[in-house]
């Protein structure tokens, strides 16, 4: 049932190291785009990531491009506030990559436009906030996805 969190240019180590604990707590792959934000032996990622972050199955990428030729043919979906479709409505599937914007801008407005029909938000019931942090985010995709794939 595994699935795979993808990263792309993530700034915060925090949240990458939380997101790293979630990987391993769901049996899910890691994979993160470059450029970080933070170096990788960063003490906040590791702290976050507590000493699990060896026992991650995780793959770097040196960009975008590089991800999506290493992974050419793989069913993705694409998580952003943007989406118009809700996540409620991904057909989750095992394998399945699931993408994640930066914190500061989310993904690429190209990426947004081309991927239109594979775009999904997190429903926010408060135009108070335009976004949900980016950790959040990416256990609430998670596990609903392992929800659904469990039926």
């Amino acid at each position: 049932m595994s699935l795979n969190i993808v990263l792309v240019e993530p700034e915060i180590p925090n949240n990458t190291g939380n997101i790293g604990r979630l990987s391993l707590a769901t049996g899910s792959n890691l994979h993160l785009v470059k450029p970080f934000g933070f170096e990788i032996d960063d003490k906040r990622l590791k702290r976050a990531g507590l000493d699990y972050w060896k026992h991650l199955n995780i793959k770097y990428y040196d960009s975008f491009d590089d991800f999506l030729i290493q992974n050419k043919g793989a069913q993705m979906v694409f998580l952003s506030s943007h989406g118009s479709k809700s996540h409620w409505d991904i057909n989750y599937k095992t394998n399945m990559f699931l993408v994640f914007g930066k914190e500061s801008v989310g993904l690429p407005k190209a990426l947004i436009e081309n991927q239109k029909d594979r775009l999904f938000k997190i429903p926010m019931y408060s135009d108070k906030i335009r976004s949900l942090n980016l950790a959040n985010a990416v256990s609430i995709i998670v596990y609903e996805g392992l929800r659904q794939l469990k039926k």
